[in-house]
C-alpha cells in the first residue's frame, strides 16, 4: 500500500481562522435500513454491544447498525488529532454527529499507549489554542479525555484501533504489531492499560486489535493465519489480546482485522513464492477464518471480523483490469475473501476502512458505489476512511480548511448510514445523535421505542425454481422467475452444492439469469435462488435444480493466445496474452502455455489462474472469462522478473 496513506502527509504549518461549518446537506428520508427487533421491556442503562450471528445488538437484542469514520492523528508523531492546529475540537466532534456518523474509529499507536501508561504525555501537542481555547493547559491525555465527554454529549461512540507499533506518520507501513522496543508482550499490555483505565466507559464500545497487519510470501517479518501460536500469527494474536481484554471488560467488541496473503490449498506458509498465494489488500484477506476461526473463548459473541477495501486510485489491483462491475467484484473479491464469513452467518463484518477521492476516475467511482451499495443491502457495519483531508491517497469529509464538508462525498456516503423516518440513529440510547434538542438524530431507544415504529419486515416471494439451458461441460445458463416484494426485490443470490452436498452462495444478481461457468465435466450440481429487498429482508431459498454437466471440457472450438509485453524496466516487466476464439463453435474453457526465458518469472497473473513447473508456464481461464463465443476473446495480464523477451512457444488449447 501506498506509504502516504492513512496519516502519511505533513501537518499543516498555517493557522487557519475558525470558521463556519458547511451547512448539513439535505438527504432523502426513508424507513429504517433493517427489520425491527422487538422492542426491549425497559430501555438499557449501558450502551455495550455483542454479537448474535452476524448482527451487532444492544443489551436488549435490538440489532444497531455502527455507520462512521476515521479520524487519525493520535497515531502520528504529533500524538493528537490532527486538524486541532487550525479547527475547533467540538465543531467538528458535533459536525460528524450531525451527519449520520455514530461511531468515529480512532487510530492510536501502542508506543502512546504504553507512554501513558508509564505516565508520559505531551504537554503542549500541536493544537491552536486560539481555536481551541477550552483546550489551552491540557496535555495529550487530557485532550482524549476531553473528547470522549464531547462524544457523549453528541451520542457518538468510539472505536480504539492500534493502528502501529510506533507513534510514526508512516508507522502502519510496518506490516506487524510489534517493532524494536514495542514487543507481542508489551503490545498486549498496552491494551489491557488502555481498556483497564476506561472499562467502566460506555462511549469506548470496540477495540480495533491491529490495523492491517501484511507483508508478502517472502519478505520478513509477515503477518500470516494459522493455528500456531508463533509470534507472527495474527490470528493468535488477535485471540491473545482479545482474551485479555476481555477478561477485564468482556463487555467490549472485539474486531480482527484480516492479513494480505493466504496460501493456495496444498502450500504452506513456508513457501516464499507470491504466486502460490491468494493476496488482495493489507487486513483485507479473511480466508484464514474459514480454516481457523478466531476463538474468543466465553466471550465469542464480542467478535466482530474487519476487513478493509480500496479502489484503484490507492492501488491498481488486479480485479480492477479490464471491465468490473459490483457483481464480479462480489464474486472475485469480496465473497472469497470476507463476504462468506457475514453469509454464513459466522459473525459480522465491520469494513473498518474503505474510501478515496471522488469524482476524479470513473473506475474510482463504479468500485466505491459498488461497496456502498453492498454495504446498504447486506447492513455491514463500516468506518469510512477518512474524515481527515490530509490523508495523502484519499483526501477526507472534511476540505483542507478542516471545516468545509465535501457534500459530493457526503452524498455519496448517506445511504450507507443508519437513518430512521429520516433521522440519523445513534448507539446511545439515551443521548440523540447530535445532542440534547437534536432535530436530525434520534437515540436507539427513540429508534426502538414501540417495537421499532413498523419498519419493513416484509420478506419477498420464493423465486421461482431455475430452469438450466446450455449445458456443457464446463458451464449451465441458469433462469427463474422473478420474487414480488412490498418494496422492491434488489438482488438474488444464486446458491449451488456438488453431488448432494451443502450449499453455498456462489453469486449475487440483479437481474432473473445467471450463467455458471468454471464447472467440472460429467459432475452433479444443484443450483437454487433467494430474493433480497432493500431492507435486507431475504426469500425462502427456491427449489432446486439439478444439472449434470457433460463428458470432455474445452468446447469443438480452438483458441489462439496472442503473448505481448506491454512495459519493462530494470529488472521487470508487465505484459499481457489476448486468448481468442478462432472458430465457430463456443469454447467453455482454455488454457495457455509456454516457457519462460532463462532468468524470467512471473510473480503476479490477473485474469487468470497460474500454475508453474520449472521454466513451464500454465495459466487456466478464470471462472468469470472460460466461455468465449465465436471470434470472442478476452484477455489476461502478469507481472514478472528478469528478461522481458517474448517465449518462442506460446500456445492455447
Amino acid at each position: 500500500m501506498p506509504v502516504l496513506r492513512r496519516g502519511g502527509a505533513a501537518a499543516l504549518a498555517a493557522t487557519l481562522a475558525l470558521g463556519l461549518a458547511a451547512a448539513v446537506p439535505s438527504f432523502s428520508t426513508g424507513a429504517s435500513p433493517f427489520a425491527a427487533a422487538p422492542a426491549a421491556a425497559a430501555v438499557p442503562a449501558n450502551d455495550w454491544l455483542h454479537t448474535s450471528g452476524n448482527k451487532i445488538v444492544d443489551e436488549a437484542g435490538n440489532e444497531v447498525w455502527l455507520t462512521g469514520v476515521n479520524w487519525f492523528g493520535w497515531n502520528a508523531s504529533e500524538r493528537v488529532f490532527h486538524g486541532l492546529w487550525s479547527a475547533n475540537i467540538e465543531t467538528i466532534t458535533k459536525g460528524m454527529a450531525d451527519r449520520g456518523l455514530n461511531i468515529v474509529r480512532v487510530p492510536i499507536s501502542a508506543q502512546l499507549l504504553l507512554e501513558w501508561k508509564a505516565g508520559q504525555t505531551v504537554a503542549a501537542p500541536n493544537v491552536n489554542t486560539y481555536a481551541n481555547p477550552e483546550l489551552a493547559g491540557k496535555n495529550n491525555l487530557q485532550i482524549f479525555d476531553y473528547w470522549l465527554g464531547l462524544c457523549e454529549r453528541y451520542g457518538l461512540k468510539v472505536m480504539l484501533d492500534v493502528h502501529s507499533a510506533d507513534a510514526d506518520n508512516s508507522g502502519h507501513v510496518y506490516p506487524v504489531w510489534y517493532k524494536g522496543t514495542v514487543t507481542s508482550e508489551q503490545f498486549y499490555q498496552a491494551w489491557e492499560w488502555v481498556t483497564t483505565r476506561y472499562r467502566t466507559n460506555d462511549t469506548i464500545v470496540a477495540m480495533d486489535i491491529k490495523n492491517e497487519p501484511h507483508g508478502g510470501a517472502n519478505e520478513s517479518p509477515r503477518a500470516k493465519w494459522d493455528g500456531s501460536t508463533d509470534v507472527d500469527n495474527f490470528k493468535y494474536a488477535c485471540e491473545t489480546a482479545g482474551k485479555r481484554i476481555l477478561a477485564i471488560n468482556p463487555n467490549v467488541l472485539i474486531l480482527c482485522e484480516g492479513n494480505a496473503i493466504y496460501p493456495r490449498p496444498g502450500v504452506s506458509w513456508a513457501s516464499t513464492t507470491g504466486t502460490d498465494y491468494y493476496n488482495t489488500w493489507w487486513g483485507g484477506n479473511l480466508r484464514g477464518v474459514r480454516d481457523f476461526p478466531v476463538n474468543l473463548g466465553a466471550n465469542q459473541d464480542q467478535l466482530v471480523y474487519s476487513p478493509h477495501d480500496y479502489g484503484p486510485l490507492v492501488f491498481e489491483q488486479p480485479w480492477f483490469q479490464g471491465t468490473f462491475d459490483k457483481n464480479s467484484l462480489t464474486n472475485d473479491v469480496w465473497r472469497p475473501n470476507w463476504l462468506y464469513i457475514h453469509e454464513g452467518g459466522t459473525a459480522p463484518l465491520l469494513i473498518g476502512e474503505w474510501g478515496g477521492r471522488l469524482g476524479q476516475d470513473a473506475r474510482q467511482d463504479k468500485w466505491m458505489t459498488a461497496l456502498r451499495d453492498l454495504m446498504a443491502e447486506n447492513h455491514l457495519h463500516h468506518t469510512f476512511w477518512c474524515l481527515n483531508p490530509n490523508s495523502g491517497d484519499t483526501g477526507g469529509l472534511l476540505l483542507d480548511d478542516w471545516t468545509t464538508w465535501d457534500t459530493q462525498k457526503l452524498t455519496m456516503l448517506a445511504p450507507a448510514l443508519w437513518r430512521y423516518n429520516g433521522k440519523w440513529v445513534g448507539l446511545d440510547h439515551q443521548i440523540p445523535m447530535g445532542g440534547a434538542g437534536s432535530t436530525t438524530g434520534i437515540s436507539l431507544a427513540e429508534r426502538y421505542a414501540n417495537g421499532g415504529g413498523g419498519g419493513d419486515t416484509a420478506a419477498p416471494t420464493t423465486p421461482g425454481q431455475p430452469t438450466a439451458s446450455a449445458v456443457t461441460a464446463t458451464g449451465a445458463t441458469l433462469t427463474w422467475a422473478a420474487s414480488t416484494d412490498n418494496v422492491g426485490v434488489t438482488s438474488y443470490d444464486v446458491l449451488r452444492s456438488v453431488g448432494g452436498g451443502a450449499a453455498s452462495v456462489v453469486a449475487t444478481v440483479s437481474g432473473t439469469t445467471y450463467a455458471a461457468t468454471g464447472l467440472t465435466a460429467s459432475t452433479t450440481y444443484t443450483f437454487s435462488v433467494r430474493a433480497r429487498d432493500a431492507a435486507g429482508n431475504l426469500s425462502a431459498v427456491s427449489a432446486g435444480r439439478t444439472v449434470t454437466t457433460s463428458a470432455g471440457g474445452g468446447g469443438s472450438g480452438a483458441c489462439v493466445a496472442t503473448y505481448r509485453v506491454t512495459n519493462s524496466w530494470q529488472g521487470g516487466f508487465q505484459g499481457e496474452v489476448t486468448v481468442r476464439n478462432s472458430s465457430t463453435a463456443t469454447i467453455n474453457s482454455w488454457t495457455v502455455t509456454w516457457t519462460a526465458p532463462s532468468g524470467a518469472t512471473l510473480s503476479q497473473v490477473w485474469n487468470g489462474r497460474l500454475s508453474v513447473s520449472g521454466s513451464a508456464v500454465t495459466v487456466r481461464n478464470e471462472t468469470h472469462n472460460g466461455t468465449l463465443a465465436a471470434t470472442a476473446s478476452t484477455t489476461f495480464g502478469f507481472t514478472g522478473t528478469g528478461s522481458s523477451a517474448a517465449p518462442s512457444d506460446v500456445a492455447c488449447a
